[in-house]
């Protein structure tokens, strides 16, 4: 007789004590694990503190310019990124130079890793350069040093590259972005196309119910607090304020998902971790002053987009006169910079589209649906492809006629038309955009736009008088000694010397690591006590969301009734009859003068030209109902320039000017601008055949003309004097070709 089998409800209850006790051998041995972790992490801190100019790059660098040289000296430096491998840059390809932020981090974010910017513009063969700083800033510098040094290592990367077909591409990460703006409108000249990634530039804008670190300046009464506490850093911001700024937005991770996230993962997570705290701890110093003006003018004044900000010699920094393609990229999934901020800019300076393109002015944007502020720059997996994408297609962004685009990236595939023509795994469309597509991300409203006109008119009252009353007291109360002791025991700071070897609390820490390594017993994945563990972190997580979220709807609620009444808003000189908004550019009568001029000498130059012209003209027009470029389109006609000496021996920078030219003929006066068609063309057949041959193919590149753009195309034939047969009898005798050859190939078999 065979024993009985005990019940499938019996095995679990005996199993239980055994998985109880693996269980928490397990978690004790990654505490052990985690511990050590955390004292590595000090260790680490506390090794790249000790550096002159500490930084995460992850590239040999070399150095170029040190601003602190400079007439104007600033503690920022421009350094050449030494290639890796065996491919050396093409010097025919524009430099990258790629400008980080300094908001409370220290420098290399943006060459953080491979795949980051600096490792997709490599890989795409542009040399490289890099603009850093020193983690204590150059007493007395200002913003607009730092603008100046700026200027100058741009000037330093043309020199180097005097057979480049383009100036740089300059890209600024995070509030790098606003600094590079102000210097491509004090210096046009230096630029080529300008990247600039997850950058506020449009500070009061965003979505009711979203996005609450707007309201922070607002709720602490301006930005007397930023003058207080320079005041008490002894004439320095202390940065590690800012990161912890950046923390608050997201008590979940900072109190537990972070921490859970390594200790749940301690056997594959450390390096990662570690990495990303090199950079994250690395905290620097600002200016006062230099602090000051941020919060002042852009944070809280917002007066960047308004063109509200001036330089010493008075001139103003106005973003309409970059004359370089602007390159946004943005994210649904930023709660530091949410779209609105990264795009409201552009309804801030302008009524229409009509109006960037009378200021020659392109933008692109890219919005991502999901990705967090720091994926938008360290490129991430879901960024990564925007990264090689325009690094690789920046010579079509900076051809690209004055207007505004959404950059659309489509899977390559297998059936793409001419796959020859793409780069990498996915195919660029730009697509024209209006700004009604910008207006429908969501905004604020005009009594919004006066709420923020309310708080920054209080922050220039209340800085007034902490500056009257208090700030003399405070400047005499604080030592040099007090205000080293205070940065010392910042929070942030203080979390790494609690558990750095100075601890001898921690002295234990390293050798029972060592031995739990030895000896380490991770629990199986289908062990219950790991299931229960996952539950309870989600509920701490959501419980920690639930708080984040009451306190911003808190934080909301207090901003719209203390500055949405109408009382205050009229104390505070604010104008609550005018519909229009408190802040907005100033329009010029000399610029719609000079439009004016040009319109005429456009008009006067459309008889004059060439076949080079003429293709261009007809491009534009029989391609304009398609609503967008191409990269298949684009390279098809770089193809063909490095195929012709003629056409090569046209540079980037003419060929750019002469796309624009001919664009902005046809938006003139389109009638016009066809009409002299014949008249620059060559007089022989063979020539103008030859030339609508290449159009069509370029037209061809992305797809098969058909509709609007075949009827346009058929058009362009007859102003070029030839027969352009129909898409049918185009594809008819295709088909017909293609039987011609099977046949062939049978008769010869």
């Amino acid at each position: 007789m065979s024993e009985k089998q005990p019940s499938a409800g019996l095995k679990s209850i005996m199993a239980f004590p055994n998985a109880a006790a693996e269980y928490a051998i397990d978690a004790w041995q990654r505490s052990i694990l985690f511990q050590d972790v955390m004292l590595r992490r000090a260790e680490q801190y506390r090794e790249h503190a000790a550096q002159t100019v500490p930084h995460v790059l992850d590239y040999e660098a070399e150095p170029i310019l040190d601003g602190r040289m400079l007439a104007r000296p600033v503690n920022y430096g421009l350094v050449r990124i030494v290639p890796t491998g065996a491919a050396a840059p093409d010097p025919r390809k524009r430099p990258f130079v790629v400008v980080d932020p300094r908001a409370g981090h220290g420098p290399g974010i943006g060459g953080f890793k491979a795949d980051s910017e600096i490792g997709v513009a490599m890989k795409a063969g542009h040399p490289c350069y890099f603009v850093g700083f020193a983690p204590e800033p150059v007493p007395g510098q200002t913003i607009e040093d730092i603008v100046q040094a700026e200027a100058k290592f741009l000037e330093t990367v043309i020199a180097r590259h005097p057979e480049a077909e383009g100036k740089p591409c300059v890209i600024g990460n995070c509030q790098a972005g606003w600094s590079i703006m102000m210097v491509a409108a004090l210096r046009p000249e230096l630029f080529g196309p300008i990247i600039v990634a997850g950058t506020p530039l449009s500070y009061w804008a965003g979505v009711r119910g979203q996005y609450p670190m707007r309201y922070t300046g607002g709720l602490l009464g301006g930005s007397w607090l930023t003058a207080l506490t320079g005041d008490l850093g002894r004439g320095k911001f202390d940065g590690a304020w800012l990161v912890q700024n950046f923390e608050n937005q997201n008590p979940a991770n900072t109190l537990w998902a972070k921490q859970y996230n390594l200790w749940s993962k301690i056997d594959t997570e450390a390096a990662r971790y570690l990495g990303f705290e090199k950079w994250w701890g690395g905290h620097v110093m600002l200016n006062a002053e230099e602090m000051e003006f941020i919060v002042d003018e852009l944070f809280v004044g917002n007066n960047l987009a308004a063109g509200g900000i001036r330089a010493s010699d008075g001139t103003a920094i106005d973003l309409r006169n970059i004359r370089s393609p602007i390159l946004v990229f943005c994210s649904k999934g930023d709660n530091v910079t949410p779209p609105q901020q990264a795009l409201g800019w552009i309804l801030d300076l302008y009524d229409n589209v009509d109006e960037i393109r009378a200021y020659g002015q392109t933008i692109v944007y890219t919005v991502h649906d999901k990705i967090g502020h720091l994926g938008i720059f360290v490129s991430s997996g879901v960024a990564r492809k925007e990264h090689d994408e325009f690094a690789s297609n920046i010579d079509l962004i900076d051809v690209l006629p004055p207007g505004l685009y959404e950059a659309i990236l489509e899977p390559k595939g297998e059936a793409v038309d001419n796959p020859e023509l793409v780069t990498g795994q996915w195919v660029m469309r730009c697509e024209a955009r209006t700004l009604d597509d910008i207006r429908a991300m969501g905004g604020n409203s005009l009594e919004d736009e006066r709420m923020f006109a309310a708080a920054a008119r209080a922050s220039e009252i209340n800085l007034a008088l902490y500056r009257t009353f208090a700030q003399p007291v405070v400047r005499a109360m604080v030592s040099p000694l007090m205000a080293e002791a205070m940065r010392r025991l910042h929070p942030l700071r203080l979390q790494y010397e609690m558990m750095s070897p100075a601890n001898p609390f921690a002295a234990w820490i390293a050798a029972a690591a060592e031995t739990v390594r030895e000896n380490r017993q991770p629990a199986t994945e289908s062990n219950p006590f790991v299931a229960l563990q996952e539950q309870f972190s989600r509920q701490i997580v959501e419980g920690l969301d639930g708080f984040r979220q009451a306190a911003e709807r808190m934080a909301e609620e207090t901003f719209h009734a203390i500055y949405g009444q109408r009382a205050l808003q009229s104390a505070l000189g604010i104008d609550t009859a005018s519909d229009q908004p408190p802040r907005r550019a100033a329009k010029s009568m000399l610029h719609r003068a000079l439009v004016e001029r040009r319109i005429a000498e456009l008009r006067s130059g459309m008889g004059r030209g060439g076949i080079r012209e003429a293709l261009a003209r007809a491009l534009f027009y029989a391609g304009s109902p398609r609503g967008g470029a191409d990269e298949r389109g684009f390279e098809a006609i770089r193809r063909l320039r490095s195929s012709r000496p003629a056409e090569a021996t046209l540079k980037l920078p003419e060929f750019k000017a002469m796309l624009r030219e001919q664009f902005l003929m046809l938006l003139i006066d389109e009638d016009a601008a066809l009409g002299a068609i014949p008249e620059i063309l060559p007089a022989d057949e063979g020539e103008r055949r030859a030339a609508f041959d290449l159009l069509r193919d370029i037209l061809s590149a992305a797809d098969e003309p058909e509709g609007e753009v075949a009827v346009r195309l058929r058009h362009v034939a007859d102003l070029f004097g030839i027969t352009e047969p129909s898409v049918t009898q185009r594809r008819s005798a295709g088909r017909a070709a293609q039987r011609s050859g099977a046949g062939q190939t049978r008769a010869g078999d």
